[in-house]
């Protein structure tokens, strides 16, 4: 069963924005991370399409301890598609006209009516072909919003970051990583630097380390996990004698290769858990092969927030995963 909602802040937002009429207004896109919009008649919403759409969307995010959908969906009728809701961040627009289209599409639109606001048409002649297309479409569109929520933090970390943490990265391990901002307190030893919010709710924490490069077997899930597990045991103690942190093996723990910037990562992605205490929570760590070095360097971000939903906080995280790079590969990069 779908829920019906709008955004119960943005209305007052907008009027003390003065944004009402979008890009003729040069507004910045309003609404929390992870938050879309859909605009769909209200008998497609309330019926089979609706429910098809709202179950994408709402798909579950991976590596989390309980589920949490991938978006928060508000909804509204064409009709009250108005100025105030076009500034949103997250919108999709659906058309279902047999008039206007042939056969199913779907089309995404940057800045739209406002700054830093991504929107995605669906189109389809029936509600049968929308209903086929989402369905065959769903990862894609549920991919583009995520992966845009992830630039957006990006963006800002690059702007607002801890310097003294980036600093000692870069020091330690010749990279730079844009640590979110508050992220103060830190623990460094040879090949391992921890830094943290340490905070009552809501705790975030990254790590790095490096370890040597042997061959092409180092980059699997099973010696990642391996690796994982040594360096935490040896320096991320818990909170009861010999209690340490290790990779929670009951659940699935994932490893995907991604393209970072054009280099190859090893993303990893599950549940950590203090063995001999009751803590743990959710994890993503890339690894990233340092060639001049000949070592791995494995930047992990973890989140220890039994008492709140964890996704914004780990997209904050990988957000800040993948800013790090060489500084070479930066210049390059500038000189593109």
């Amino acid at each position: 069963m779908k829920t019906i909602y709008l955004v119960a802040s943005l209305f007052v937002l907008l009027v003390a924005t003065g944004a009402c009429t979008g890009k003729s207004m040069g507004a910045s896109a309003t609404g929390a991370p992870g938050e879309v919009i859909v605009v769909m008649s209200d008998a497609y919403w309330k019926g089979e399409a609706g429910d098809v759409l709202d179950d994408v969307l709402k798909t579950p995010v991976p590596g989390l301890p309980q589920q949490e959908p991938a978006l928060t969906v508000s909804h509204t009728d064409k009709a009250h598609f108005d100025g105030i809701l076009r500034v949103v961040r997250n919108i999709i627009v659906v058309n279902i006209d047999s008039t206007q289209f042939t056969k199913a599409s779907m089309n995404a639109v940057r800045d739209e009516w406002a700054r830093n606001q991504l929107v995605l048409n669906i189109n389809a002649p029936t509600e049968t072909a929308f209903i086929i297309f989402v369905t065959q479409h769903s990862g894609e569109i549920v991919d583009l919003f995520v992966k845009e929520e992830i630039k957006r933090t990006q963006a800002y970390l690059k702007k607002n970051y801890s310097k003294a943490a980036q600093d000692k990265i870069q020091e330690m391990f010749g990279v730079e990583i844009a640590v979110p901002e508050g992220m103060n307190l830190s623990k460094d030893t040879t090949d391992f630097f921890w830094t943290t919010n340490n905070a009552a709710t809501g705790r975030r924490d990254m790590i790095v380390y490096s370890f040597p490069y042997t061959d092409k077997n180092t980059f699997t899930k099973d010696y990642m996990i391996a690796m994982r597990d040594s360096v935490m045991k040896a320096n991320v103690p818990g909170g009861a004698p010999n209690s340490y942190m290790t990779t929670e093996k009951r659940f699935i723990t994932d490893y995907k290769g991604i393209d970072v910037n054009g280099k190859y990562v090893g993303e990893l992605r599950g549940l950590w858990k203090m063995e001999g205490d009751k803590m743990g929570g959710p994890f993503v760590s890339h690894a990233m092969l340092d060639e001049k070095n000949q070592r791995v360097i494995v930047a992990e971000g973890f989140v220890y927030a039994p008492e709140t939903n964890k996704r914004n906080y780990m997209r904050q995280l990988e957000a800040a995963l993948y800013t790090m790079q060489f500084p070479d590969d930066k210049q390059a990069g500038d000189q593109e």
